[in-house]
């Protein structure tokens, strides 16, 4: 009796799936979509950016964006790197007297720079800039020229990257074999080559001076300046570069290593190009005068002359004539003689 009803009992209850349940997902909103999707994209950007700047401290930048810009306007692209331990010292000088007079002192942003920018840029005038050595070394190595407040952005983040993973020497190093020294013409070794005829391990002050004078405005400086800006500013970066020596201005570049000894720079007969602002200031004959042409005056209407002013009479009183004598009376005549 009780198999048979254990029987019935399971005949009447409902028989069970092996098919496991299945719950419907409600689909995503739109806007929640974005919202991951941008998540996403700045997890992405985030990862990808510490490997990029993790990778530049072994390794130099193959190619950069300002690069291509040149090669694809047909400027061509000439560049040699050199490590910094080969370049001469006062190089190193000149780009912290002329770019970062505090590049061993701040973290990537130099505050006061940045605060006096802007009093000048709210007062008018030329625009000009704060940015530190680290600053325009993440915009050449990782951005492109331009861009305004988001690539500002961008450059700031680099920057604080490059200061955490990278070393003021490697810092100095990446912008001093990327930073532009003329037309098409990337790193400081081959601008030496290009103005001096020589490399950049051996140079002199003036010569360093010069290429620093050029690298805010390599592709226009000259036709900025045609009257020798870049060979007086020049001479004050050839100046200032004693100042940095005296004070120990770039010991942060040689820290842990050996600074390279200063070195006599070979004499060169030859050059390929002119040196930094003497182009613009060689003096060149003057084309001949050609002879003058008279030039007939153009017609122009007559003006109409003034007819003379009359003189008013003089109204002022006269002085009176001085009266005329009245004549005396004559005597009277004696009677003749005999008369009674």
């Amino acid at each position: 009796m009780l198999n048979v009803a254990a029987t019935q009992a399971r005949m009447t209850r409902p028989p069970t799936s092996t098919i496991p349940g299945y719950k419907r997902r409600r689909p995503k909103s739109w806007p929640r979509r974005i919202i991951v999707w941008i998540v996403k994209l700045v997890l992405a950007f985030f990862l990808i950016s510490i490997l990029w700047v993790l990778a530049y401290r072994f390794i130099n930048p193959p190619i950069t964006a300002t690069m291509l810009g040149d090669v694809f306007a047909g400027r061509g692209l000439t560049r040699e790197t050199m490590a910094i331990g080969r370049i001469d010292r006062d190089m190193v000088r000149a780009a912290i007297a002329a770019e970062d007079s505090k590049f061993c002192q701040h973290n990537g942003f130099d505050l006061d720079a940045i605060e006096n920018a802007m009093k000048r840029n709210a007062s008018g005038g030329r625009i000009r800039g704060g940015s530190t050595i680290s600053q325009q070394t993440a915009k050449n190595a990782f951005l492109w020229q331009g861009g305004g407040y988001f690539r500002k952005g961008l450059e700031a983040w680099f920057t604080l990257l490059m200061e955490q993973m990278w070393s003021k020497q490697r810092i100095m190093e990446v912008y001093l074999n990327l930073a532009e020294t003329g037309i098409g013409t990337y790193g400081v070794n081959a601008g030496s080559k290009r103005y001096f005829g020589r490399d950049a391990s051996a140079m002199t002050r003036t010569e360093a001076a010069r290429i620093a004078a050029v690298l805010p405005l390599p592709k226009s400086r000259g036709a900025i300046a045609p009257k020798g800006f870049t060979r007086r500013y020049g001479n004050t970066l050839a100046a200032r570069i004693g100042v940095v020596a005296r004070d120990g201005l770039d010991a942060c570049v040689y820290a842990g290593t050996t600074a390279p000894a200063d070195r006599t720079p070979p004499v060169t007969t030859t050059r390929t190009r002119p040196v930094p602002g003497a182009e613009y200031e060689t003096p060149r004959p003057l084309p001949p005068v050609e002879e003058p042409v008279a030039v007939e005056p153009e017609p122009s209407a007559e003006i109409p002359q003034e007819a003379p002013l009359e003189t008013a009479p003089d109204e002022s009183p006269q002085p009176a004539p001085a009266p005329v004598p009245e004549p005396e009376p004559e005597p009277p005549a004696d009677p003749p003689a005999g008369s009674s």
